[in-house]
Order: C-alpha cells, then structure tokens, then sequence
C-alpha cells in the first residue's frame, strides 16, 4: 500500500512511513549535471547507456533524454535485495544481448550501497572486452560502500539511509513517486 501525505511531506509504502529527503526540482537539477559531464565526455562517440533494473529505470530514461550525443540504451537485472536489506547473495536475473567488444558502456544505476552488485556486474562485463567501462550512480552511500572501483558520474553522495522514490523501492513498492524520500524514525 502506498499513500502520499502532501501536507506532512510523509508517504507510507507498505508498513513503513518515509518523509520528504530530495524534490523532484533538485532531482531534475542533478540529473542535468550527469547528462552534461556525460556529453561533454562522449561527444564524438556512441556509447551504450547500460541500466540496472529495476531501480535505475527512472534515472536512465531521465539521463538519456537529456543526453546531446548517439547513444544506445539496453538494460541488465541483478538483484541483492529482499526488504530492506541486501542477502548478500547477487543474483542475474536478465542478461545483455547487446555486443558489447570495443564499444563504450556507461553502467547507469540509481544507488551503489555496498558496491557489491556492481563489483559482480564489472566483473561480467569486463569478459565481454568493451572499450571503456563508466559507471553513472544517481546516489552513492560512501558510509556503506564495501568495493574498490571508481563512479565516474555521482549524482549525490548520501548518508547510509534507507530511501524511496525515483525507482527506487521498499520491497518492490514506492518506485513511482517522482521525489525521494528517507524512512521515517519515530523520534523524527
């Protein structure tokens, strides 16, 4: 069950109430910040955006619209998730059809908590001997992140909270609020 609040700035989704982190004015504003680093950096090349579903939909459909070069999009599903909490085990559920060998990839994902899904993704994708590999996060928990690669583009480095909104989701629900919102504490 989800239920938007717009006076309190609260939503509920499922059994838990999550209130007003990021608007969606401030999304949008970030967003164009990737897309012009992004364009400056590859114009004069056509890379393949690569979204990691389901949660980077959003954000890659956002990025790629506000894109100034060629481009081609495709999208991958890995999971770790189940609730809230990551069960450590990573999981490919849908794969690339796409050759990827000497082309440039841009690994679009909408938060690297860990890293560890990532790490798996780069890994899988080092194998297929792309050009160059970047990878596009429109947040990054640094508290939480447990890897050793770079994020090329950072949207926003956030504190270690548990978010929804803007694809991003509690148990597959909240993906479709076009803001982001943080778990709700008791004590506020």
């Amino acid at each position: 069950m989800v239920k938007p609040n717009e006076q309190s700035n609260r939503i509920r989704v499922r059994d838990k109430f999550f209130r007003l982190y990021l608007n969606r004015e401030k999304i949008d504003e970030i967003v164009s910040a990737i897309a012009g680093r992004v364009t400056r950096d590859y114009t004069g090349k056509d890379p393949i955006l690569l979204g990691i579903l389901n949660g980077a939909f959003i954000f890659a459909s956002d990025l790629v619209r506000k894109l100034n070069i060629p481009c081609e999009i495709s999208f991958v599903k890995y999971s770790s998730y189940h609730g809230m909490e990551s069960n450590g085990k990573i999981s490919r559920l849908i794969g690339l059809n796409e050759t990827l060998r000497g082309r440039d990839v841009i690994i679009v994902e909408d938060i690297v908590d860990t890293g560890h899904t990532m790490a798996k993704l780069l890994d899988d994708l080092k194998q297929c001997e792309p050009a160059s590999i970047r990878i596009a996060c429109f947040c990054f928990k640094k508290q939480a992140f447990r890897e050793n690669f770079t994020i090329d583009y950072c949207g926003l480095e956030i504190p270690n909270l548990f978010i929804v909104g803007y694809g991003l989701d509690y148990d597959g629900a909240g993906r479709n609020f076009p803001d982001i919102y943080q778990l709700d504490t008791p004590n506020g």
